[in-house]
Formats: structure tokens, C-alpha cells, sequence
């Protein structure tokens, strides 16, 4: 306030009829202090105005990214954390959280398994993946977006979009994704809620294929990772994406993944993005950049496994058999495959 008024006085002194060697002095300040004062302020507005297309940019791809978090991105060197955030909002970029709810499970009297992460402690990658089904409206219809995320690195590693509940179209499509990409060693656990989609007989064949460990949930608490990432997911990006139809659902949520995995900070990770936290913890995957590490290793159980060398007490990267993706049966029966409510 106390310089607000000092740059009133400096801009009016044409009019006001004060000399301003009069106001400094009243004001108790230097001459030299107050244009040190204007050079820093007027460097601000201007950063600003270069900021608001960044801003602009930003949000575009990341609709519901908060103040705080683009600050962590762009780190301005004249604007405060505090400051920017102010900036944001009086430039109509708050955002607005809405709540909803809509049950996608129904897990009354259906198969269950124990909980597998209680005291698990994490050390590396594919030691478990967290896996849960939200719902997306378009007009008067539901679809459903799968969603399966590598605990350890944040990393969506399986997704898939459809138009009903069944098996076949949601966690198996998701699941056989996530292996292709990983090649999952054995051991690996697969955590999710108690619905139907996840103790059918098809999926529970590909996992037991894999040796791959079921866990489920007693309820929705004990799988908070899942059901923020489909918040995310869904609140975030797709919303504000807006998609009008089941083919732009499906591209506007592959876009919302990649801008997930490979653009969007996550405090939990050092500010990194789900992928880079991977190159930096030097885990390096099948098809990516660095693959010299990768050791070309026979394995009876999986003829066409590759084995990438880590650490000891991490989870190696062997993939199944790609046969084993292709071989179990779409084919679901009604009684096994319960659908979500």
C-alpha cells in the first residue's frame, strides 16, 4: 500500500502540485530507493504479462493443474510462490473442486483374497500394481475407464475405456496392456477393490499365467492410490478435455495417460513426473532408451523373457510368455463377471 501510493504520486506529479523531494522525504524514503522499488515492480508486471501465455499453455494440457504446482514448473524469477498463486487467481484461474459419486462395485458375497499390502514395503518397480474402475458421462450414458498404476513410480502402466462393465472390456484389456509394457518378474502384486471384474475366471487365469499375486480391499480406504489416480484421470484432464462421443473418450484418455506419465509433477516424487522418477532411479524398461543394460536371459517358464539386472531385493523385469496375452478366452460368463453398480 505504502509504495501503491508513492507510484500514484509519481505518476500524477504533473497534477497533484507537490514536489516530490517533499513526498520522499514525508514518506521517509530515498529517491533512489523508490526508482529501485519501480525498476523491480514494473520487471514484475512484465514477467507477468509473459507468464499469462505459459499459464494459458499449461492449462490447456493440464485443465485442473493447480497455482501451486505450475509454480513448481515454471519457477518465476520475480513472483513468489505466494504472489503467483495471487496472480493466478485474479486472472479467473482458480480452480473449483466438484464432488460426485457414482458405484462401479459391487462386492456383496463375491470371491475374495487378503490384502497383500499391509506392512509391504516398497524398494523398486512391478512390485505392485493398484488397479480400480471409475465412470465417465457423456449425455445420458456411462462409460467405464480402467486403470492400473505402478505403486511405486506412479506410473499408469494399464488402461482401457469402455462402454459396459464387462471383463472382457475393462481389467483384462488393462491388465494384458500393463504386462506387454512391463514384463512383470513373478511376485508381483496386483491390488484392487473387491469387484467382480477382478476374481472373474479369465482375469484370475491370466494372473495365475503370469504368477501374478491377487490383493483386494475390504474397502474403498485401503486403496486410496487407485481411486486418486482415477480422479485425476477423470477430473482433470478428460473432463476438461470434454469428449462428445466413445471414440473421443477413448483418444482424449490416451492423451490424458501421456500427459499424466510424462508431463504432470508429482509431489510424492520429488516434484518429478511418474517417468522421469523411473530414468532417475535408473529402472529401465523393455523398449526404452538405455535397453544396453538389458541381458537377453532363456527362461523355461517364458521362453521370450528378457531380464533387465537391478539391484538386489528388486523385482526384475521378465516378461511372460507373449503367448500367455492372447491365449485366455474372451469369453465371460454372466455369473462370474459381476457388474459394477
Amino acid at each position: 500500500m505504502f509504495h501503491k501510493v508513492l507510484r500514484w504520486f509519481w505518476s500524477n506529479r504533473e497534477r497533484h502540485g507537490y514536489r516530490m523531494n517533499q513526498v520522499f522525504r514525508a514518506m521517509g524514503i530515498s529517491k533512489q530507493g523508490f526508482h529501485r522499488h519501480t525498476e523491480r515492480y514494473l520487471g514484475m508486471l512484465e514477467e507477468q504479462e509473459q507468464l499469462l501465455p505459459v499459464i494459458a499453455e499449461i492449462r490447456r494440457d493440464h485443465p485442473q493443474m493447480s497455482a501451486r504446482v505450475m509454480y513448481g514448473m515454471i519457477m518465476p524469477a520475480r513472483l513468489g510462490r505466494d504472489r503467483f498463486e495471487e496472480f493466478c487467481y485474479s486472472h479467473g484461474l482458480k480452480i473449483e473442486r466438484k464432488r460426485a459419486y457414482h458405484r462401479t462395485t459391487d462386492s456383496r458375497g463375491v470371491t475374495r483374497f487378503d490384502n497383500l499390502l499391509a506392512g509391504f514395503e516398497l524398494t523398486g518397480v512391478n512390485q505392485v500394481w493398484v488397479s480400480d474402475i471409475t465412470y465417465y458421462r457423456i449425455g445420458e450414458r456411462f462409460y467405464y475407464l480402467t486403470f492400473i498404476m505402478d505403486l511405486f513410480s506412479r506410473r499408469i502402466v494399464g488402461y482401457s475405456v469402455s462402454d459396459n462393465l464387462m471383463t472382457e472390456n475393462t481389467t483384462l484389456p488393462a491388465l494384458r496392456m500393463a504386462i506387454a509394457g512391463r514384463r512383470p518378474a513373478p511376485g508381483l502384486v496386483f491390488h484392487s477393490d473387491g469387484g467382480g471384474q477382478y476374481y472373474c475366471k479369465e482375469f484370475l487365469r491370466l494372473t495365475q499365467a503370469c504368477k501374478i499375486r491377487n490383493s483386494m480391499s475390504t474397502s474403498v480406504y485401503e486403496n486410496p492410490n487407485a481411486e486418486r489416480v482415477n480422479g485425476t484421470i477423470k477430473n482433470d484432464y478428460v473432463k476438461h478435455y470434454a469428449p462428445e462421443n466413445f471414440t473421443q473418450l477413448k483418444r482424449m484418455t490416451a492423451k490424458a495417460v501421456d500427459m499424466y506419465n510424462n508431463h504432470r509433477p508429482h509431489k510424492a516424487l520429488n516434484s518429478l513426473t511418474p517417468n522421469g522418477f523411473e530414468r532417475r532411479q535408473e529402472r529401465v524398461f523393455l523398449g526404452m532408451q538405455g535397453s544396453e543394460v538389458i541381458e537377453e536371459k532363456p527362461d523355461i517358464l517364458c521362453p521370450a523373457s528378457r531380464q533387465i539386472t537391478s539391484s538386489p531385493g528388486d523385482l526384475s523385469l521378465v516378461s511372460c510368455s507373449p503367448a500367455l496375452l492372447t491365449s485366455v478366452s474372451i469369453s465371460v460368463t454372466k455369473v462370474t463377471d459381476i457388474s459394477r453398480k
